[in-house]
C-alpha cells in the first residue's frame, strides 16, 4: 500500500510523516484539462472541496481509502487544510504527469499555487494525497535563460496596454521579425473587423465552404471546415471562431478570400513594423504547396522572384495545384523566407488593436472570438476574467501570444516566439514556452 497524508502550508505532515519537494521551475505541463479517469474524478471533487472545509467525516469518508482514514482522523486533514480553503475553491493550473490511478498537479489555492500529489485505489477512493509548495515565482533572468535554451533564434515581450498602446515591461529582441506560423490570424481577424466596422460584412452573414478554399492542418479532425461538405453555409462569426479557437485553416483561407488579399496586407501595415516581410499575403493552402509540394523547386522558383510579381506565380503556379501533392515533413522547410512574420512588438499592436475595436458595438463579438480558447495558459480566473489567446507551430516554428486582463482593470500582453531553422524543435518545447509565458503573467500581475 502506498502510504497516505497530507501535508499543511506551512510543510509539516499531518501523520503518516510525509517529505515535502519543492518542483522544478523547468517542468512542463502535458496538460491543462482534469483527465476522465477516477483519480481525475478526485482531484476535481477535492479542488472544489476545499472551499467547504471543515468537512464532514461523512464527505471524507466516501472520498478517502479506509486505511488512510485509520492514520489520518477527520479532525486532522480539515485541520492541515485550514489554509487551503479559498471561497471560490481551487482551479487547476496543469498536470505534471498523470495514469489511470495517479497524477501530479499544480492548482491555485488561495494562498498561492501548490504541487497536488494523488493516487487512488481500485475502488477509486484516494489513497495518497501529498501538497508540497509549487515553484518560487521565476525572475526575469530565469526566464530569459530558459527562452534562449529552446532555441536559437527567440524573442519575448511582456506589456501594458493602455489605450491601445504597448508598453514594455520586459523584452528579448521584442522588435525583430520571427516566423510566426498560425498566429497570422490575428492580422485576418483584424481586417475582418474593419470590414464589419464599415458596414461591408457582417457577422451574421453567410459564407459557403468551396473546395477551392479548403486547407489543411489544423489538429481539431471533423471540428475544421476541411472536413465539411462543399456547399455548407456558416456566418462569418462562426468562421472567425472556428479560425482563432481551434486554428481552422480552411475557415482562415475563407475569409482572407472574403476580405481581400490587399486588405490584410493592409491590416498588418497598420499593427506591424515588418508588414513588407507578408507581401503577398499567403493562403495557408498556398503556403503548404510552397513547402510541402514538389519541395524545394517550387519553393525556389517563388522565392527567385521579385515581391512585386509572386502574387501572380501564385495564381498561375501554385493556386492549382492539388493538396492531395502536400508530403508532409517533420523538419523545418523555409521558415525565414516562406512564412508569415512579425515581431512580439506587432503582436501585442494585434492584440492591442483587437481590443480596441472590441469596445465598438458592431464588434463586440471580438471578445468571445479570442477568448474561447485560453491556450493553456491556466490563470485563476477570479484573478483574470479575460484572457485571449492565438498561437502558432510548424516545423521549427513555435509562437504564443496571450492577452489577459485582471480585476484591477489592467491589461497585458505576453508575446513569445523561438525558432530554429534547421532542426526541428523539441516535443517539450510547447509546454516550455507556456510555462515561460505564465511565469511571465506572474511578474506582471
Amino acid at each position: 500500500m502506498v502510504a497516505a497524508g497530507c501535508s499543511s502550508p506551512s510543510g509539516h505532515a499531518v501523520p503518516p510523516p510525509v517529505t515535502t519537494t519543492t518542483a522544478s521551475s523547468s517542468t512542463s505541463f502535458i496538460s491543462t484539462t482534469i483527465p476522465d479517469t477516477k483519480v481525475g474524478a478526485q482531484l476535481a471533487w477535492f479542488l472544489a472541496a476545499v472551499s467547504d472545509v471543515p468537512l464532514s467525516a461523512q464527505v471524507i469518508d466516501a472520498h478517502f481509502n479506509p486505511q488512510v482514514l485509520e492514520e489520518v482522523s477527520a479532525d486532522a486533514f480539515n485541520a492541515s487544510l485550514e489554509e487551503f480553503s479559498p471561497p471560490s475553491g481551487a482551479s487547476l493550473v496543469g498536470l505534471l504527469s498523470a495514469d489511470p490511478t495517479s497524477l501530479v498537479a499544480v492548482a491555485t489555492f488561495g494562498t498561492g499555487n501548490w504541487k497536488v500529489m494523488m493516487s487512488v485505489d481500485s475502488t477509486g477512493l484516494i489513497d495518497k494525497l501529498l501538497l508540497t509548495p509549487s515553484p518560487a515565482q521565476p525572475s526575469w533572468a530565469e526566464i530569459d535563460r530558459q527562452l534562449k535554451a529552446l532555441a536559437p533564434h527567440a524573442g519575448l515581450l511582456a506589456a501594458e496596454v493602455s489605450n491601445g498602446v504597448c508598453r514594455p515591461i520586459h523584452q528579448v529582441a521584442s522588435s525583430t521579425a520571427r516566423p510566426l506560423g498560425s498566429e497570422f490570424k490575428l492580422f485576418v481577424l483584424g481586417a475582418l473587423a474593419d470590414q464589419v466596422s464599415t458596414g461591408r460584412l457582417g457577422w451574421t452573414q453567410e459564407l459557403t465552404v468551396r473546395d477551392a478554399l479548403k486547407s489543411v492542418g489544423n489538429a481539431e479532425g471533423s471540428g475544421s471546415l476541411e472536413f465539411s461538405p462543399a456547399g455548407t453555409e456558416i456566418s462569418v462569426q462562426q468562421t472567425a471562431t472556428k479560425m482563432i479557437s481551434i486554428s481552422d485553416n480552411t475557415a482562415a483561407d475563407m475569409l482572407i478570400n472574403l476580405v481581400g488579399r490587399s486588405a490584410v496586407e493592409s491590416q498588418v501595415r497598420k499593427w506591424s513594423s515588418d508588414s513588407t516581410l507578408d507581401v503577398p499575403f499567403l493562403t495557408t493552402r498556398e503556403l503548404f504547396i510552397l513547402h510541402y509540394v514538389n519541395y524545394p523547386t517550387l519553393a525556389n522558383a517563388y522565392l527567385a522572384l521579385p515581391p512585386t510579381k509572386r502574387a501572380a506565380y501564385l495564381a498561375s503556379s501554385v493556386d492549382p495545384l492539388s493538396l492531395n501533392d502536400v508530403q508532409g515533413s517533420t523538419e523545418p522547410r523555409a521558415i525565414d523566407s516562406i512564412e508569415y512574420f512579425a515581431s512580439p512588438d506587432d503582436i501585442c499592436r494585434a492584440f492591442a488593436g483587437l481590443q480596441q475595436l472590441s469596445d465598438q458595438q458592431k464588434l463586440s463579438p471580438l471578445a468571445s472570438i479570442l477568448s474561447v480558447n485560453h491556450g493553456g495558459l491556466g490563470l485563476n480566473q477570479t484573478q483574470w476574467p479575460t484572457v485571449w489567446f492565438k498561437g502558432g507551430s510548424e516545423p521549427g516554428v513555435l509562437t504564443l501570444g496571450y492577452l489577459a486582463k485582471n480585476t484591477k482593470g489592467q491589461t497585458f500582453v505576453v508575446s513569445a516566439m523561438v525558432s530554429n531553422p534547421t532542426t526541428a524543435l523539441a516535443p517539450s518545447a510547447t509546454g516550455a514556452l507556456l510555462e515561460i509565458a505564465q511565469g511571465a503573467f506572474d511578474l506582471v500581475g
